[in-house]
């Protein structure tokens, strides 16, 4: 299982790539260890067979070492790895009673130790906590400040500044004629690839920011380069945050959405944001631009409504397949709450398609919301634009609004 490219390391010295590489090194001893015990597995498994002649036409399946360096969740190492296919740490999932039996099963079958819960994984860290459970990424967040040299840089409280109405104004307007681009001694590219995992894994107090200064990747200038600064000296003061899932909370499936128009430049321009929380803590989130010109602010609220229609029927099969496997109840016996603060969305999506003068050019697939609240699996109910948790997704806020979001979609600190 391979890291994501975006997982940027402090560590300067790269992992081996052959064995006359590792002879070199002045960690040998450590790797020529784990190389020997790597080769006495395999004799014990009985892997190699005897030697035979290739027939004709036939290519051998090539072999190649792989050499890794395991870490924990301090970026500490804590043992040498030698693979011949690479295979990464296991999560098991089920009641305790079956953890155990499971576990000894495996134990059995291969050489493996039980790390018990786990605590770090692909760039999370898991923290056990009494109520519940913190799912964050502080370390990795500090090996991103320190590669871009902002790990001492003064903490900001939110992860960008409030966009003026004025498009003139716009820090994050497109690039003007006559403006000057970013070279490539600039790493824009990498602070965004960077940013955008944590956006995508545990930080969605960062997603609208880190989309819009995503769109100017190929021509970034310096007023998109002091936004990415902004946000990564947010991070600096909210290194640990994450998401916190309590082990007593209602666990009803609610769900979010809003769209938005602005006018950038000379474009107008769509966003939509999608939220759905379990136990009052978020699982599911999504930043985007529209990619259909809506004519109409209608027109965008029953698109997005429509994409979170989309995303509550696979999150209701995954949460049903997963409570029928733990022997709970099913999920069909609870509708899911979907809030839009656009009311007369909510009338036309009740209503269904009507092909009148203000709805015959929006497509009927856009209708399907209507579907499933028939069927009764989701009710669209009206919501107060000041409480819609998905206004995070779509717009930059004042400090006070966006932190009384941030810490209604589950996020706290360490």
């Amino acid at each position: 299982m391979m890291r994501s490219q975006y997982i940027i390391s402090n560590d300067h010295e790269t992992e081996p790539q052959i064995v006359e590489q590792c002879r070199r090194r002045n960690d040998w001893p450590k790797w020529k260890e784990a190389i020997q015990a790597e080769l006495n597995s395999l004799l014990k498994r009985e892997v190699f067979g005897p030697i035979v002649q290739t027939p004709e036409g036939v290519m051998p399946v090539g072999y190649k070492w792989v050499f890794v360096r395991k870490r924990n969740e301090k970026n500490e190492i804590i043992r040498f790895a030698i693979v011949a296919v690479y295979v990464d740490d296991l999560n098991l999932l089920r009641t305790p009673e079956e953890l155990t039996k499971t576990a000894d099963y495996l134990k059995n079958e291969f050489e493996m130790k039980d790390l018990g819960k786990t605590k770090f994984c692909l760039g999370f860290q898991i923290e056990h906590l009494l109520n519940g459970i913190l799912v964050h990424q502080s370390t990795n967040i500090e090996k991103v400040l320190k590669h871009f040299h902002l790990n001492k840089a003064h903490p900001l409280s939110t992860p960008m500044v409030v966009r003026s109405l004025d498009v003139k104004k716009n820090p994050f307007r497109p690039q003007e004629v006559g403006e000057e681009t970013l070279g490539p001694e600039v790493p824009y590219l990498s602070a965004i690839g960077a940013l955008m995992y944590l956006a995508n894994c545990t930080r969605p107090d960062i997603a609208f920011s880190i989309n819009l200064l995503a769109r100017y990747s190929s021509i970034p200038t310096l007023r998109h380069w002091n936004g990415v600064k902004h946000l990564l000296r947010y991070l600096r003061g909210t290194t640990d945050m994450g998401l916190f899932y309590p082990n007593k909370s209602n666990p009803q499936l609610v769900g979010y959405a809003n769209a938005v128009i602005f006018l950038i430049h000379t474009k107008v321009d769509h966003k939509q944001g999608i939220l759905f929380t379990c136990g009052n803590t978020t699982i599911s989130w999504r930043s985007v631009k529209q990619t259909i010109s809506a004519t109409s602010s209608n027109h965008s609220e029953i698109i997005a409504i429509h994409e979170a229609s989309r995303e509550c029927v696979w999150l209701r099969s995954v949460i049903q397949h997963i409570r029928e496997k733990c022997g709970l109840s099913s999920i069909k016996d609870n509708l899911t709450i979907l809030y839009e603060d656009n009311a007369a969305c909510i009338t036309q999506i009740r209503g269904g398609y009507i092909k009148g003068d203000r709805t015959k050019h929006i497509s009927p697939k856009f209708f399907y919301t209507h579907e499933i609240q028939k069927s009764g699996d989701i009710d669209v109910k009206q919501i107060r634009s000041s409480e819609n948790l998905a206004d995070i997704f779509t717009k930059s806020l004042l400090t006070t609004t966006f932190k009384k979001i941030v810490h209604s979609i589950g996020m706290r600190r360490l």
